[in-house]
C-alpha cells in the first residue's frame, strides 16, 4: 500500500515550480510521451462519502503493456492511497455496503479466468472470493453486504482437450463475429447469486439469452437487469429492462416493452421506480439514434421520457441521494456537460458545462457529485462537483503536462457549400508565428456517431506538436447537434460528410490559417473511411493517413461485424447492388486518387477487417501512387500495445513531414 499525503504533494509541487523557474522553456510533445501518460477510470464513492476508489493505469515499459491498479483519494483531496500493486492488473473496484472492504476483479497467479477479490481498505492483500469457470463480466453488491450478483459467461470448453488444440468453430448465429471477442459461438451470459460468507453460488438465470447490467432494489428483494429475449437477438437491438426476485428458481418479469433498446437501469432511492435509457427510435438497427432519459414504475406502465424534447444524447443516469432528481451527462456541440432533471417537473438544470468534457458521474450527497473532467490541456482527473463548481481531487496528470508546451485549442464554425453549419475544433502549434499559414491536417473522428469535444486529445496534440495546424470536424453524422443532423448520412456514406470536411478546409484556408498547398488528412475507423472518400473526391490533399478504414464496402458483407446494419441501411447486396457500388466509390474510382496515402490496421480487426486497408494499398500500389501499409500484429480495432501506439504517431509524423514539409522545387531559370 502506498500513501501520498498532502505535505508530500506540496513539497514536490514546490520542487516542480523551482525547476520551472530555473528552466522556463518547455518542450514539445513527442511520441515517446505515450509511455508517460496515465489514465483514470471507474470512480466509486464510499458509503460514508469520505473516499473515492478508482482505477489508475500506467505503462509498464518493460512488458510493453498497460497495468491497472486500484487507488483511492479522500473527498477533501488531501490523501491519495494506492491499494493494489500487482503485475496482473485489477479492475471494477466496488465498495462493500458497510464501507470496510473494496472488491475488485483480477486474474492472478497464472489463472486463466478473472475472479472476484476482497480487500480490507485498512491494508493487507486482496483475498480471492470466487473460483468461477466462466468469464466474470460484471457484479454488484446487495445492500445487506451478504450477497453479490455476478454476471458470468458460460464456459467455452472448445480448447479444454489435453492437446490444447482448439476444436473447430461451429457457427450458426446470424451475428457470428465481433472485434476482440472473435468468432461467436453460443456462450450466453447469465446472472448468479454469490453468498459472501459461505462462498456458494446459486444460478439465477439460464437458457440461451444474455442477461446483463444487474442492479439491486434498495430492499434487496429484486434485481433489475437487461436482456434481449426476442426470437433472434442477433437481428435487432430490442433490449428490455427485466425484474427477478433475488432467489433461486424465481420467475422473470418484463418491465419495458419498447421495440428499440432500453438499458442502464438504476433504482430510485425509495425503490418505487427505475430510471434508464431508452432509444428514440423503435427500429432494429439504432446506430444513428440517441438515448432518452426515462423513468418507469417498478410495477410497469408507461414510462415518463424526461429528455424527450432535449434533442441531445444523454447517458450515465444517476439518482440524487434524496431521489428528487436524476443526474446525466449530455452530449452537446463539442461539449459534454453535467445536467440534472427534476423528476417531478422534468426541468433540466445545467450543473457544470463549458469548453471541457465530463465522462463519469456518481452521487455523493445533496448538491454534491463525483465526476471525471477533462480539459483541452489536461487529461481526465477526478473532481468533486459541489453546487455546480468543480473541485479537483486528483493530480495524476500534472507530471505529464508540466514539461510540455501544448497546442492552443479553439472552436470554429464553417459553412458547407450546401449551407450546412458545421462545428470544428482547431489546434494551433505552440508558438506558431502570427499571420503565417501553416500546413494543415484534418484529423477526422470515427463513429460516425460520435463527436470531437473539448477534452484532452493526444492524437491531435501530437500532430500539432509536429508543427501542423490540426482540425477536428464534426461532420453530418456526428452527435451533439440533434437527431436529424446525426441521421443525415443514413444510407448515403461519403457524401455529406465529405462536403462538410471540404467546407471546413475552405474556411481554414480563407481565414489565412491553412496553406492550400500543404493539406493533409487522416483518421481512424470511420475517420479512415472518410479519408478514403475525401481523397477520391478532391485531389488537393498532398498526404493522407487512413487508419482501420475500408472502401470496397461490398467486400465487407460477412467479413466484419455489421451485417445487421448493412441489411437494414443498404439492403442485401443481391437486392441493392447499385447502392453498394455507390458507397464503394473510393475503390472503384481509385484511379482518381493522386494523394500519397499511408494505410494502417490491426491484424485481428473484426470491426473493419484488414482487407479494407489491403485493398486500397494494393490499388494505389498498382496505380503508382505513393503508398505504404502498416499492419500491427495481434491488434484489434484499437491499438493497445504502447510501443505500437508510439510507432503509429512516429509514422504519422514521418509521412506528413515527407509530403507536407518537403522543400518546394527550385524554379528553373529560363534561357
Amino acid at each position: 500500500m502506498t500513501l501520498k499525503r498532502s505535505a508530500v504533494t506540496y513539497f514536490f509541487a514546490l520542487i516542480s515550480l523551482a525547476a520551472a523557474a530555473q528552466s522556463p522553456s518547455k518542450r514539445s510533445l513527442t511520441p515517446q510521451d505515450v509511455y508517460r501518460l496515465q489514465a483514470i477510470s471507474d470512480p466509486q464513492v464510499s458509503p460514508d462519502g469520505q473516499w473515492v476508489a478508482y482505477v489508475q493505469s500506467a505503462v509498464d515499459v518493460a512488458k510493453d503493456k498497460r497495468n491497472a491498479d486500484i487507488w483511492m483519494v479522500s473527498w477533501d483531496g488531501k490523501e491519495s492511497i494506492q491499494l493494489t500493486n500487482s503485475p496482473d492488473g485489477e479492475s471494477k473496484p466496488r465498495w462493500s455496503p458497510d464501507g470496510k472492504y473494496l472488491s475488485f476483479v483480477a486474474t492472478r497467479n497464472g489463472a486463466t479466468k478473472p475472479q472476484l477479490f476482497l480487500l480490507d481498505r485498512r491494508g493487507g492483500e486482496g483475498k480471492k472470493l470466487t473460483d468461477l469457470k466462466g468469464d466474470l463480466e460484471d457484479y454488484e453488491w446487495a445492500h445487506d453486504g451478504k450477497r453479490i450478483a455476478l454476471v458470468v459467461r458460460d464456459p467455452d470448453y472448445a480448447d479444454s482437450a489435453k492437446t490444447k488444440i482448439r476444436k473447430p468453430y461451429v457457427l450458426d448465429r446470424y451475428h457470428f463475429k465481433q472485434d476482440i471477442k472473435g468468432y461467436l459461438e453460443k456462450n450466453p451470459v447469465h446472472l448468479y447469486l454469490f453468498d459472501v460468507a459461505a462462498k456458494t453460488l446459486d444460478t439465477l438465470t439460464s437458457g440461451s439469452f444474455d442477461e446483463t447490467s444487474p442492479v439491486w432494489s434498495p430492499d434487496g428483494t429484486q434485481l433489475a437487469f437487461v436482456s434481449n429475449r426476442t426470437e433472434d437477438p442477433d437481428k435487432n437491438q430490442n433490449t428490455d429492462i427485466w425484474l427477478i426476485d433475488a432467489r433461486k428458481g424465481a420467475t422473470l418479469k418484463r418491465l419495458t416493452d419498447w421495440t428499440g433498446y432500453d438499458h442502464s437501469p438504476v433504482w430510485s432511492p425509495d425503490g418505487k421506480s427505475l430510471a434508464y435509457l431508452r432509444s428514440t427510435g423503435s427500429g432494429n438497427f439504432l446506430m444513428y439514434d440517441q438515448p432518452l432519459l426515462a423513468v418507469i414504475s417498478k410495477d410497469g406502465g408507461e414510462p415518463t421520457l424526461l429528455s424527450k424534447t432535449l434533442d441531445r444524447p444523454v447517458r450515465n443516469p444517476r439518482w440524487s441521494k434524496d431521489g428528487q432528481s436524476i443526474g446525466v451527462l449530455v452530449e452537446d456541440d463539442r461539449q459534454v456537460y453535467v445536467g440534472q432533471y427534476a423528476v417531478a417537473t422534468g426541468k433540466l438544470t445545467q450543473l457544470a458545462s463549458g469548453n471541457r468534457t465530463f465522462s463519469a458521474l456518481e452521487p455523493k450527497a445533496a448538491g454534491q457529485w463525483l465526476t471525471l473532467m477533462s480539459e483541452p490541456h489536461l487529461p481526465a482527473e477526478l473532481y468533486a462537483l459541489e453546487d455546480g463548481k468543480p473541485r479537483r481531487l486528483t493530480t495524476v496528470h500534472d507530471e505529464f503536462v508540466s514539461p510540455l508546451q501544448l497546442a492552443s485549442v479553439e472552436g470554429f464554425t464553417s459553412r458547407s457549400k450546401d449551407g450546412t453549419q458545421v462545428s470544428g475544433i482547431l489546434y494551433r502549434p505552440a508558438n506558431a508565428p502570427a499571420g503565417k499559414r501553416l500546413p494543415l491536417i484534418l484529423f477526422i473522428h470515427g463513429g460516425p456517431v460520435g463527436q470531437d469535444n473539448y477534452g484532452f486529445d493526444l492524437s491531435r496534440q501530437m500532430l500539432a506538436a509536429g508543427g501542423y495546424a490540426v482540425a477536428a470536424v464534426n461532420y453530418r453524422g456526428s452527435n451533439g447537434r440533434g437527431l436529424d443532423f446525426t441521421k443525415a448520412i443514413y444510407a448515403d456514406w461519403g457524401n455529406k460528410e465529405v462536403v462538410d470536411i471540404l467546407g471546413a478546409t475552405d474556411y481554414l484556408i480563407e481565414k489565412g490559417i491553412a496553406d492550400p498547398e500543404r493539406l493533409g488528412i487522416g483518421g481512424w475507423s470511420y475517420g479512415g473511411i472518410l479519408t478514403n472518400y475525401t481523397i477520391a473526391t478532391d485531389s488537393r490533399f498532398k498526404a493522407a493517413a487512413s487508419g482501420a478504414g475500408s472502401s470496397l464496402q461490398l467486400s465487407l458483407y460477412g467479413s466484419d461485424q455489421y451485417t445487421n446494419q448493412y441489411e437494414t441501411e443498404l439492403g442485401a447486396p443481391w437486392k441493392n447492388l447499385d447502392k453498394w457500388l455507390k458507397v464503394s466509390y473510393p475503390f472503384l474510382k481509385a484511379d482518381r486518387i493522386k494523394t500519397p496515402t499511408q494505410f494502417m490496421v490491426g491484424e485481428k480487426d473484426f470491426n473493419v477487417p484488414v482487407a479494407g486497408s489491403e485493398q486500397m494499398y494494393q490499388a494505389l500500389r498498382s496505380l503508382g501512387v505513393p503508398t505504404e501499409l502498416i499492419i500491427y500484429p495481434g491488434q484489434f480495432h484499437g491499438i493497445s500495445v504502447p510501443s505500437y501506439q508510439k510507432d503509429r504517431f512516429e509514422r504519422y509524423l514521418q509521412w506528413f513531414d515527407k509530403y507536407l514539409k518537403a522543400p518546394a522545387p527550385v524554379a528553373q531559370k529560363q534561357p
